[in-house]
């Protein structure tokens, strides 16, 4: 039986997983992960990856209309959890239009920055963290409020402020400054 870690866990050797019916394919020998249909190539940083995933786009685009892309390809490291296009779709009908006009910036930077946590944290520093914690990870955002990561029957989780949860689906694709966990739903602050 595969342990919780486990299944969080994709190792540096590589080892295809299943999370939630959805695959996930780790760096194996030579190969990358491949996030919405591209290679993640643990040289480049974050946004060079991001920008080649076709499953990102409007994450992309969000970071660009923020003024974020500078500070994504900085030195970091950052933890990125990077909700996917369908992951912005499920908010209400507008309201990524809405965050993208520039009268909104400073919101849709105040969303964006809840995604990020400083450091470089692995699935399996995150799970270590819940451990000493009682099962729950209280992860500080460079936004300024947490997020808690917690798992059930194999997968991790992610519970914002206002109480909304969202799936790691692809944890731990690596980049040169930081790491990014592909999640399934926008976290609001």
């Amino acid at each position: 039986m595969t342990s919780p870690l486990t299944k969080l866990s994709l190792s540096l050797a590589g080892a295809a997983l299943i999370a939630a019916g959805a695959p996930i394919v780790a760096a194996s020998m030579g190969a990358n992960p491949m996030v919405g249909g591209a290679a993640m190539y643990p040289s480049k940083d974050i946004i060079d990856n991001a920008v080649n995933s076709k499953d990102h786009t409007t994450l992309v685009a969000a970071v660009k209309a923020a003024g974020l892309v500078d500070t994504l390809k900085g030195a970091g490291p950052f933890t990125v959890f990077a909700p996917t296009n369908e992951a912005f779709a499920k908010l209400p009908a507008g309201t990524v239009d809405t965050l993208l006009m520039p009268d909104n910036k400073a919101t849709l930077t105040k969303v964006l920055t809840y995604h990020v946590v400083a450091g470089r944290l692995t699935a399996k520093d995150i799970a270590a963290k819940a451990k000493m914690h009682g099962g729950k990870a209280m992860l500080t955002t460079v936004e300024g409020e947490n997020l808690t990561a917690w798992e059930k029957n194999g997968t991790w989780y992610l519970t914002d402020a206002k109480g909304g949860m969202s799936k790691i689906t692809i944890p731990n694709v690596m980049q040169s400054n930081g790491i990014i966990h592909v999640v399934d739903t926008v976290l609001m602050p």
